[in-house]
């Protein structure tokens, strides 16, 4: 069954892209940092600090398949898998509104005038995201909609991580690419508009992946 096998590695490289995504596109402390990194020196600094937040939402991810490993069994069973996906799909949807209403700027983290190294600036970058623990309940979110862990499965589960690493590292690299495109045009005004947009697409998502999950209109097979 090699066809089988290409496209079940596919689907969760698809899983762990748009896992990396959802986790790194909400304009938290470490979204607005990489924005002020970007315009104030330049756009390698903005995506150094991207790469930090990479590494914490990494550790973060790996703690929450490993935690949610030791109860596979008890999310095999297909009422409970129904379950977990239904509360997946609330908390994303809960999540989303949250980023909605939320205005990123008012805590506000200034970026240094000096631009040290890029290492300093990934480091401090890792630290204010690694900070925020409350990213597990996140990826307890994804992981259960999405059907991410498989302890059985350790060549899965690899790709399926460095699939995140690849989704969250997409992200900065597209974010630092657009507001280098836009630095004229671009204040905090912007940064409230992103952070909106990336609320109402998280929301929608979570309501469409809602609607097919109690309609039974596809399936994540562990």
């Amino acid at each position: 069954m090699p066809f089988q096998f290409h496209l079940d590695i596919l689907d969760w490289i698809f899983k762990g892209i748009l896992i990396g995504i959802v986790a790194s596109a909400p304009m938290g402390p470490v979204g607005v940092l990489c924005i002020q990194r970007t315009l104030n020196k330049g756009r390698w600094y903005g995506f150094v600090t991207g790469v930090g937040a990479t590494v914490s939402d990494f550790i973060y991810a790996l703690i929450t398949g490993f935690g949610m490993s030791f109860i596979v069994d008890i999310i095999n069973n297909t009422q409970n898998r129904f379950m977990f996906q239904i509360l997946g799909s609330l908390m994303l949807m809960a999540f989303g509104i949250y980023c909605f209403r939320s205005d990123p700027t008012k805590k506000i983290h200034v970026s240094g005038s000096k631009k040290g190294s890029l290492i300093h600036n990934g480091i401090t970058a890792f630290l204010v995201t690694f900070s925020n623990p409350l990213i597990i309940f996140l990826f307890m979110a994804t992981f259960a909609q999405f059907a991410f862990v498989l302890p059985k499965h350790p060549f899965h589960m690899c790709v399926g991580y460095l699939s995140i690493i690849c989704g969250a590292l997409l992200w900065w690299f597209g974010l630092t690419w657009l507001i280098d495109k836009v630095r004229n045009k671009f204040d905090n005004s912007s940064i409230v508009i992103i952070n909106k947009i990336i609320g109402s697409v998280v929301i929608i998502f979570s309501l469409l992946v809602l609607i097919g999950t109690v309609f039974n209109l596809y399936t994540f097979h562990y």
